[in-house]
């Protein structure tokens, strides 16, 4: 019985659907929806009380998103795991319905690292110049730095 189901799954050729598969399609398609609105609710994108007296913070003390960070973090990696395996699909297929799904994987997992390396900390803002005191010269020029230094000689 399992040997002929094994067979029966490798097959190359086109068939209709069965009624297990659909439902089974179906199902994760709704289970992925829900993992969804669960990511969005968790990362405290949508307030789950009716009044906001304060926008939603990354921070880990945030008591309206506690699970915040982690969420991105998970997400991310389920994004990335995504688009790596479309585009194999695509590498040994070359559909061009996995090479928009390896786009719009690529994408998403970008952003929640970008949000995860720069969204999930203060600033350390200056009051009298209003930059952030954290910036360094890579990969761009800081060229807030280079005004506060540009009169002074090194040693």
């Amino acid at each position: 019985m399992a040997p002929s189901m094994i067979v029966a799954m490798l097959l190359d050729e086109t068939r209709p659907a069965s009624a297990i598969e659909v439902y089974l399609g179906r199902c994760l398609g709704f289970g992925l929806l829900t993992i969804a609105v669960l990511t969005v609710m968790l990362t405290g994108s949508i307030p789950l009380t009716s009044t906001i007296a304060e926008p939603v913070t990354a921070e880990d003390e945030d008591p309206k998103a506690p699970y915040g960070l982690p969420t991105l973090i998970v997400t991310s990696v389920f994004h990335s795991a995504s688009a790596f395996y479309a585009y194999t699909w695509y590498a040994t297929g070359g559909q061009g319905a996995f090479a928009t799904a390896v786009l719009a994987h690529s994408v998403l997992a970008a952003i929640g690292l970008w949000c995860v390396l720069f969204a999930s900390g203060n600033g350390k803002i200056s009051r009298r110049t209003g930059a952030d005191k954290r910036t360094t010269g890579f990969p761009f020029s800081n060229s807030e730095a280079a005004k506060k230094h540009a009169g002074k000689k090194g040693i």
